[in-house]
């Protein structure tokens, strides 16, 4: 079945968006911009501000200064029923006196759209969520994953440029959550249109994003591609947000790292003399053996544990001045039985490309 016709999806533009809630500050000054059929998300932890920019620009809340561009339209003063958005929430907000086809077509019956077309319509846009078939059933004989396409369904039938999505999966059980997050990703694929999505869940955000905006306080610690924000942190809280990360505290001092007494090398040319913290993802380290290159990085750490997880290894250490660090190897035999016990001292191996500094908080 063909998909339905749709408008051109619309960038974005933020500029200087301030809300005060009392003392609150819910946004700080917020600059932005999306690309036309980007799917950008607003990741951060609870309070940090990522819901009010998403109301804001739903146009359920008024910011206290600031600009808000849809295309080449400003968009402050514009109520939400003219802002031509498909909106998600978390709690689906479905009508349960109407089945699903009602539901759906809800929208086009607001907007004055003829009953053959609303009908057409639905029909096309619940096949595309793979819900063919499902228009005449309540919903209260659904199941959760099915009202979430409903809910998704209903906010892309009338065709919007722009989908705004607040946590939408959050009450999925795991294994469903997942599902979703891939049917998500097809169909920005196959729809094309602008996408803001709202979690507080980073593994979420990596999986679903072209670039995600890390938000805190009120407002955008970084943005970036999920491997930019992931490989090249620019903060203690971003490193520290996205993904395992664990720091060392080290000194850059005329262009040399020092961690303790120990040199360490970089891929790239230090930063400027100050305190920094040594990021360390459980993936990169390694455990040092006589295969080693020389190139790479050393550090010293006795065994506070081994968990084998059937295919990998967890190995908690601690490094002195540094506390508990957790690594992950494959579990091959060799490697297996030569790691330490509890107690047992190792070295743990650091490319020099693995090796990153983010400032100290």
């Amino acid at each position: 079945m063909s998909r339905p016709e749709r408008r051109p999806a619309l960038p974005i533009e933020v500029r200087g968006l301030t809300k005060r809630f009392g003392r609150t500050v819910a946004l700080g000054g917020v600059d932005l911009d999306v690309a036309s059929g980007e799917f950008l998300t607003f990741l951060g932890p609870s309070g940090s501000g990522k819901t009010t920019l998403l109301m804001v620009m739903a146009g359920f809340t008024r910011p206290d200064s600031g600009s808000l561009r849809f295309g080449d339209k400003e968009m402050i003063r514009t109520p939400p029923h003219r802002r031509d958005l498909g909106v998600v929430f978390q709690s689906y907000a479905l009508f349960p006196h109407m089945d699903v086809a009602a539901n759906v077509a809800f929208p086009l019956f607001l907007r004055g759209v003829e009953p053959s077309e609303r009908t057409r319509r639905v029909e096309q846009t619940l096949a595309l969520v793979q819900l063919e078939g499902f228009g005449g059933r309540r919903v209260d004989q659904l199941s959760g994953g099915q009202r979430q396409r409903v809910a998704l369904a209903r906010a892309i039938v009338f065709e919007p440029g722009i989908l705004l999505m607040d946590e939408p999966l959050s009450a999925l059980d795991k294994k469903l959550r997942e599902q979703m997050q891939l049917e998500l990703r097809r169909l920005h694929a196959q729809l094309g249109m602008t996408i803001i999505y709202v979690t507080h869940d980073q593994r979420e955000a990596l999986t679903l994003s072209d670039r995600i905006a890390v938000i805190d306080h009120g407002r955008i610690a970084q943005v970036g591609t999920p491997r930019a924000l992931y490989d090249a942190p620019v903060s203690h809280f971003v490193a520290d947000f996205i993904g395992d990360s664990t720091f060392l505290p080290v000194k850059v001092a005329g262009g040399a790292v020092m961690w303790r007494d120990q040199i360490l090398t970089l891929a790239t040319a230090a930063p400027g003399d100050g305190a920094y913290l040594l990021m360390l993802r459980p993936e990169k380290l390694t455990l040092a053996n006589p295969e080693t290159p020389g190139c790479f990085n050393r550090i010293d750490a006795v065994v506070e544990d081994v968990v084998y997880q059937g295919d990998s290894l967890r190995i908690d250490v601690h490094v002195a001045g540094g506390g508990l660090i957790t690594l992950r190897e494959q579990a091959r035999a060799a490697t297996i039985a030569g790691v330490p016990a509890r107690g047992g001292r190792i070295g743990l191996a650091l490319d020099p490309a693995d090796t990153l500094l983010v400032a100290a908080p």
